[in-house]
């Protein structure tokens, strides 16, 4: 599955204003109302899962492409507006505290005849894969999950780095998840591409899927014997160790080992015996530290790696900043603002407020893009 967007996301201190707030909810209703009549609420949420679609969304209501506010006031105006008399399609969760009551609140949608259990569920899990199976140094802090009456849904949630200043944004869609746990995404958005990324989720950790839901099956005890024979680069016991080719392999030093293990939560998983990874993940205190650990015995012991390669795998090349491969070609940027001007012509919005936003749309687009 296609893994798409790295945008210079910065965080951005303070509130919108309210004005312009007030002037983005009337103009995000009638654009998403547009698209459910036209094309259906599974075309709405298939644009809000892909990174260019919705930033040019963020910029059509006022906001520019750089900032990390597009994503946390855009998902707030959207979760404002939209519902499911009106658009058939409802917002949920948000940013900080609000993001942790998304599961309660897809619960209620009960009344509506929706499987909130289940919807929950998927909630939970996706924020567990972007949080723990993916470990890139982006802290998650904002979650919405946009659901229709037919419970396609699409997630949207958004993690900051604490060192950088910048922010990631990772998109989901029901209609293009066929795994939990393997190439999830519909597109990843982030200010960098980093040098070192666990990444469960890639293709190539599957060995190390399936290695780490073994490892657990024998049991806390042997598993804890296993991680703290594990050495960082320096300390070797276990490492450098003789591969088939006869030559020395030695564990380089951005594999941190994790100080420590939730073995509590260890020890829930070899009472549950896991059928495979996604079931290992939905565990209770199966967190960051612990796949991590898991994900390295099964390297260092068993020889199966996961994958050390950021997910991000094509960038907006704003600016023509230097060092970020795979840029987003020129057609992508096309389509997305041709879509977005049908839009804005066909919503009820007065003329003055087409004008501005279509002023804004034309803004999206770089000056400069490099081919693909």
């Amino acid at each position: 599955m296609k893994r798409s967007g790295v945008a210079d996301l910065k965080l951005h201190p303070g509130r919108a204003p309210h004005w312009l707030v007030k002037r983005m909810m009337p103009m995000a209703s009638a654009l998403c109302e547009f698209i459910v009549d036209e094309y259906g609420t599974t075309e709405l949420l298939k644009r809000l899962a892909d990174p260019i679609y919705f930033q040019a969304l963020s910029n059509v209501l006022g906001f520019d492409w750089d900032s990390s506010g597009s994503t946390t006031v855009t998902c707030g105006v959207l979760a404002s507006v939209l519902n499911l008399e009106t658009h058939g399609v409802v917002g949920l969760g948000g940013k900080g505290t609000a993001s942790t009551r998304t599961p309660e609140q897809l619960r209620a949608l009960e009344d509506y005849g929706l499987d909130g259990g289940r919807l929950a569920d998927v909630s939970r899990l996706v924020a567990k894969v972007d949080n723990a199976a993916i470990q890139d140094g982006y802290q998650l802090y904002q979650h919405v999950f946009f659901v229709d009456t037919d419970e396609n849904w699409t997630v949207v949630q958004q993690g900051m780095n604490g060192e950088s200043g910048d922010a990631r944004r990772y998109h989901w869609c029901s209609n293009q998840v066929t795994n939990f746990v393997e190439e999830p995404h519909s597109g990843i958005v982030s200010g960098e591409i980093a040098k070192s990324v666990l990444d469960m989720t890639a293709s190539e950790s599957v060995d190390c899927r399936n290695v780490s839901v073994d490892i657990v099956k024998d049991g806390p005890v042997r598993v804890r014997r296993m991680f703290e024979n594990l050495k960082p680069y320096g300390h070797t016991t276990l490492v450098p160790w003789i591969e088939d080719d006869g030559h020395v392999k030695q564990l380089p030093t951005y594999k941190v080992i994790p100080r420590r293990m939730d073995w509590e939560a260890v020890r829930r998983a070899y009472e549950i015996q896991p059928s495979g990874y996604q079931e290992l993940l939905g565990i209770r205190g199966i967190g960051p530290a612990t796949v991590r650990g898991l994900a390295l015995i099964s390297e260092m012991i068993y020889g199966a790696p996961p994958s050390w390669s950021d997910p991000v795998r094509m960038t907006f090349a704003f600016g023509g900043k230097d060092g970020v491969p795979f840029p987003v070609p020129r057609k992508n940027y096309d389509e997305a603002i041709a879509f977005m001007e049908q839009a804005l012509q066909e919503a009820k919005l007065g003329r003055r407020d087409k004008i501005v936003a279509l002023r804004r749309l034309r803004k999206f687009a770089p000056p400069v893009l490099r081919s693909a």
